[in-house]
């Protein structure tokens, strides 16, 4: 996928450098001509020697040589480019491409490309979730730049949590996947319409509290973006999330609670090829939904509550052609309650990811999938960026149409 493809990686002052030269040898293993742009501040994490040996190309870090008066053009370089990558991205560069400021070559060649602009930030845990950060990077994708979020681990700080670089292989996987889509190359998926459930349900309570759970939404939007952009028409089915939608072949429907998920869902089942049960429906719902706040008064409260409509165990009853995708969020007995899943709802497929695995679940940039087929098949996923597992998961579902 990037064979040919030329790639600027903008490499900025963070611990994280050390990683710019695995992925550069990666890149440039994938077929890619890769420039290196360094800011001043990651000269002394990286030396640019590694980095100009591994791409084969002398290393630019500044506007000019000023002893043989080579001037480095940052208008020809965002032109040359098909993809500029930032990688690890620091929150100083970030806040100057959000503002506009140019003081160094990769600044000044940011606001020259023409060409799609892939964020991957790497920072302590603190700072990413900083106000001042999110904006700049919410700024930074409304305006079309593309964000590789930052992985779950141990920290440089000695904190655990979000912040660190993703890993060069997923790097590498989501501009691969990205090129590839806005290449127009493929488009399997032509003709065909998927309706996806993704996010949350809320079940209410009383006119302020609900049920639910820390379901993001993340991985049924991941999937909706990639089958759109394989060319299929999708319904998406959505809980409370704070998530948008991109492309235009998407069409969003809002819901709160798991009732009204179903009848959105029952209402296009009819007319669908594939549909896929990503949303975390909420397992039960209270049996009455107080029209009043209720009122603070004692030491307990005792809510009676009854199950929630399972739609994917329905929907299956009424199967009529429609490939099947089911999920299931285990911790515990995992690939037995995923096959017995599998064959209770009539589905095709059932992706199991584990709370127990680090990086998995809810509230993640990542997830780590094993894929169960009703032909007894499997295949187990390493941790990858969701929308990297999202390919995986398209991947899969084509392989079974038969429409590759």
């Amino acid at each position: 996928m990037l064979h040919g493809k030329k790639i600027l990686l903008g490499v900025c002052g963070s611990i994280a450098a050390y990683k710019a030269a695995h992925l550069t040898r990666l890149l440039v293993k994938a077929g890619a001509e890769v420039q290196v742009i360094m800011t001043p501040s990651a000269l002394p994490f990286i030396g640019p020697l590694t980095l100009a040996t591994l791409s084969k190309r002398p290393v630019l870090h500044q506007y000019a040589n000023t002893d043989t008066g080579e001037w480095h053009n940052h208008v020809a370089l965002g032109l040359w480019a098909d993809a500029m990558l930032v990688a690890p991205a620091s929150a100083n560069t970030l806040a100057k491409f959000a503002g506009g400021l140019c003081d160094n070559l990769l600044t000044a060649v940011y606001l020259s490309a023409r060409c799609p602009v892939f964020l991957a930030p790497a920072m302590d845990l603190d700072m990413y979730r900083h106000p001042s950060a999110r904006a700049n990077l919410q700024r930074l994708q409304s305006w079309g730049n593309h964000l590789i979020e930052p992985e779950s681990g141990e920290l440089a700080s000695g904190l655990h949590g979000q912040g660190r670089l993703a890993e060069p292989e997923n790097i590498v996987a989501l501009l691969a996947q990205q090129l590839s889509r806005q290449s127009g190359i493929k488009e399997r998926l032509l003709g065909k319409k998927v309706l996806i459930t993704a996010g949350p349900t809320y079940e209410g309570i009383d006119p302020v509290r609900f049920i639910g759970n820390h379901s993001t939404g993340r991985m049924g939007y991941a999937l909706a973006e990639a089958a759109a952009a394989e060319g299929a028409r999708v319904v998406l089915v959505s809980g409370p999330t704070q998530l948008q939608v991109q492309h235009p072949s998407i069409q969003r429907i809002n819901v709160q609670s798991a009732q009204q998920m179903f009848e959105a869902c029952h209402a296009h089942y009819s007319s669908q090829d594939v549909v896929i049960f990503a949303a975390a429906v909420a397992d039960y719902k209270p049996v009455v939904q107080e029209e009043q706040k209720i009122k603070k008064k004692g030491e307990s409260l005792v809510l009676e509550l009854r199950k929630t409509v399972d739609i994917a165990a329905t929907l299956g009853k009424e199967k009529e052609g429609q490939f099947l995708v089911g999920f299931a969020l285990e911790t515990e007995h995992e690939q037995e309650h995923a096959r017995q899943k599998l064959k209770n709802k009539n589905l095709d497929l059932i992706v199991l990811n584990s709370l127990r695995e680090e990086g998995a679940g809810f509230g993640h940039a990542t997830n780590k999938i094993t894929i169960f087929s009703k032909d007894g098949s499997h295949n187990a996923y390493p941790l990858k960026q969701k929308e990297a597992v999202a390919a995986d998961i398209l991947e899969e579902i084509i392989s079974k149409l038969d429409v590759a």
